[in-house]
């Protein structure tokens, strides 16, 4: 049954968030930078992959990144030799250093290259496993098929192991949902809205919670499913707008 005053609280909130100036303090404001798809999707892609952290930060070093690439990602990536991969060995987000760094450019590189690119993996795992759980997991196994170091697969959620999976979550919804507010992209066409799932983080886990949407304490796939199966009661065809309302209120503190 549906709380009509948490369904008002939330969409109202969604209402207040979900506006175009979202972008300016959002790690999405960088493949924003972009117009052609592939650009978007690998500015997207990079940005979505160092998502933890300060905002400032996360946007800070995906600019950067994108000044590595001479702000044209889809041409580097799939022209990037040797000699190119050196410049990206000084970088560092956290935890996520060079090594990682190059190895994500490399397997974007086979993914273009040998696979028809970001679109065409996503569309092909949700077409043979018909959620975004096997969705997830059959990217995954295709990033990781070119050799790597094993410290770089942790910068690659494996649901397998019940992980959040937050940082490629938000890269589907930024592909996927289409936004009349101009935020999310939705070049994406042929995984349905339907079947997104939250992005959860502390943010909109600890909101979740205090509200009463989400009972597991622990974040993981299980807390994922739970939230987001909720949320598809307030809205079947667009679960995941509430991203933007249970973030805004966790951010600003609104539950203080």
């Amino acid at each position: 049954m549906i709380d009509t005053n948490l369904s008002e609280l939330l969409n109202n909130r969604y209402i207040r968030y979900n506006v175009l100036s979202y972008i300016d303090d959002d790690p999405i404001q960088i493949p924003h930078l972009f117009s052609t798809k592939e650009d978007i999707e690998i500015a997207a892609f990079m940005s979505a992959s160092i998502a933890w952290g300060l905002r400032k930060t996360i946007i800070h070093n995906s600019l950067k990144l994108m000044k590595l690439m001479d702000m044209a990602p889809y041409d580097f990536v799939c022209h990037a030799g040797k000699e190119d991969w050196r410049t990206f060995e000084g970088f560092v987000h956290r935890t996520f250093n060079g090594t990682d760094c190059v190895f994500f450019l490399q397997a974007l590189q086979n993914i273009f290259r040998n696979h028809q690119g970001l679109e065409s993996v996503f569309n092909s795992g949700f077409q043979q496993t018909g959620d975004i759980a096997g969705t997830l997991q059959y990217f995954r196994d295709i990033f990781l098929d070119i050799p790597h170091l094993n410290r770089s697969e942790k910068h690659v959620a494996d649901v397998g192991r019940k992980a959040t999976a937050k940082r490629l979550n938000m890269f589907l919804r930024w592909m996927v949902r289409t936004d009349n507010q101009g935020v999310d992209f939705g070049i994406w066409k042929e995984i349905p809205t339907s079947a997104l799932m939250l992005p959860l983080d502390v943010h909109t886990g600890n909101v979740g919670r205090a509200i009463g949407i989400l009972q597991r304490k622990q974040n993981d796939w299980q807390a994922v499913e739970e939230i987001t199966d909720y949320l598809r009661i307030l809205d079947p065809n667009d679960p995941v707008k509430y991203d933007f309302a249970l973030f805004g209120m966790g951010l600003n503190r609104e539950l203080k």
